[in-house]
């Protein structure tokens, strides 16, 4: 019978099959010929030692015992061509996962997108990056994919429930992802593998008679006696459906405003605020690994890192390593930042969100402003941030010694934020709070992964869109708006994911209730 092993290996062991079979027929007292196939079921790395180890779990076949390759393939996905319609907003994984649920469900997803394609995404990528053109509809955050698309690819949550996370894990391996990050503790797909993974996606929707539209926005929703019954589009055309998921991320700002126009019942909800912080891969590897030298057999490291300062938590975010900074404005007149890594994660700089948690009171100077006082406050950050930095992509930019000591920097070298940087006095794009906070933090980091607080080390300001500044209320066992029927808040934009898993999972979550509710209406 196929034995279940545990076991820490050296990182050169666990990259090579033989010599790692070799280790487990030592540890079971067997010959390696015994031994037909060791199956790495989980890989992760334990750094805590100065000689670092890498955990295996593993299931061992003997010679005698039958072993196959696991085959990960697609559920049978049936034709849904003239099934009951449910609108998709939004072509993020929480509107993917939920299209290509309903379609296991039977049911027939329409999924509009304002955004273009992946292929069409990178023209307008290349403008912002260029040429410092924001296109309001095709960016980092809107398009084909949503932002996770070309975000990194990070593939882990905090979520508790595994079986769903390992469902959604496996169907991207269908879908062409390697089936390493079935192995992987963290598991990362990266922004260069992506693109095809996503067109596959939206290929296999349209394949079973659902429809995707690019460039096609929401403008208004068709309600009446507060059900959903459609929506309409920017061109004026109108899609009848009384099923709609709203998926469309934590940047939608004109989907909020809309709701509140509607007076559709939004809450603001607290997010966190701060910077980008870029350092040497080399640097990180130094100081995660105990090392001079990484190798060649542990990967690109990474952090993570949590204080309270002044009662507040300051914290890292989307921490890429071997990546890369990248603009992420939605509209002209602000600066955004986010950070990515390419699948192999070679780049030579390693970045990290590092930002402070909000509460809703810090939200008061804009309470005018309602359920949209956080966006409001983000929106100002923003574009204080773009003015102070020129008036360009370019952002704000401070060495982190200089930043706790309240001094503009004389110099900022060249980042990996390809439209370039301004030396500004970062205190002078954030409220007081946040940037007495991040002073002191910044040296707390320092204490704790020694050599992190460095001058070698460039903020970019701001890291803004952490997460969605609303959220679109609803019931908690039907996942419907708790003021219009018909109408399903999914996914980041709604304030109930966070990041590409936990929206894929929230979309299909949604797409089993609106099945469930048409059962129970049919019967």
């Amino acid at each position: 019978m196929p034995r279940e092993i545990q076991t820490q290996v050296l990182p050169e062991i666990a990259a090579h099959e033989v010599l790692l079979q070799n280790h487990v027929a030592k540890m079971l007292s067997v010959s390696e010929n015994d031994i037909k196939k060791v199956e790495v079921l989980k890989r992760s790395i334990d750094a805590r030692q100065k000689v670092i180890k890498i955990n295996i779990k593993a299931i061992v076949y003997f010679t005698h015992e039958s072993y196959s390759p696991k085959i990960v393939d697609l559920p049978q996905y049936e034709d849904v061509s003239n099934k009951q319609e449910v609108i998709v907003v939004g072509a993020g994984p929480a509107g993917l996962f939920a299209a290509l649920q309903l379609i296991e469900l039977g049911l027939k997803p329409i999924v509009l997108e304002r955004g273009k394609d992946v292929r069409g995404r990178r023209r307008d990528l290349k403008a912002i990056n260029r040429d410092g053109i924001v296109h309001e509809d095709s960016n980092y955050c809107f398009g084909e994919g949503g932002a996770g698309t070309y975000s990194d690819g990070k593939l882990y949550t905090r979520s508790k429930k595994r079986g769903d996370v390992d469902r959604i894990l496996n169907l991207l391996v269908a879908f062409g992802a390697s089936p390493e990050i079935l192995v992987e503790a963290h598991p990362h797909i990266g922004t260069n593998k992506l693109p095809q993974i996503i067109q596959d996606v939206r290929e296999k929707i349209r394949e079973c008679g659902g429809l995707v539209l690019f460039e096609t926005k929401v403008v208004d929703f068709v309600i009446k006696n507060d059900e959903m019954h459609g929506v309409v589009l920017q061109n004026g055309d109108v899609i009848h459906a009384n099923k709609l998921i709203l998926a469309t991320g934590h940047s939608a700002r004109d989907i909020f405003e809309l709701l509140d126009r509607k007076k559709i019942a939004i809450e603001a909800k607290p997010f966190a605020l701060g910077v980008r912080a870029e350092h040497a891969q080399e640097l990180i590897d130094k100081i995660q690994y105990s090392c001079d030298y990484r190798g060649s057999f542990l990967p690109p490291a990474p952090y993570s890192i949590v204080k309270q300062v002044q009662g507040r938590g300051m914290y890292s975010f989307c921490m890429c390593p071997g990546g890369v900074i990248a603009p992420c404005a939605t509209s002209p007149g602000e600066v955004v930042t986010n950070g990515w890594s390419p699948s192999k994660r070679d780049q030579s700089t390693a970045n990290s969100g590092i930002v402070v948690e909000l509460k809703l009171e810090d939200f008061a100077p804009f309470q005018k402003f309602g359920a949209l006082a956080g966006m409001e406050f983000q929106k100002a950050i923003e574009q204080k941030a773009w003015h102070l930095a020129g008036e360009t992509q370019k952002v704000p930019a401070q060495r982190m010694v200089d930043f706790s000591n309240k001094k503009q920097s004389a110099t900022i070298p060249k980042t990996s934020y390809v439209p370039g940087t301004t030396s500004v006095e970062l205190g002078n794009v954030f409220p007081d709070f946040i940037t007495k906070i991040m002073r002191q933090g910044f040296q707390d980091f320092g204490k704790s992964m020694k050599g992190y607080f460095t001058n070698e080390a460039i903020l970019h300001a701001p890291e803004s869109r952490t997460s969605s500044p609303v959220r679109i209320p609803r019931d908690s066992q039907t996942l419907e708006h708790i003021q219009i029927k018909g109408l399903y808040p999914c996914g980041e934009g709604a304030g109930y994911a966070g990041g590409i898993i936990s929206a894929a999972i929230d979309g299909e979550k949604c797409a089993l209730k609106i099945a469930e509710s048409i059962r129970n209406k049919s019967n």
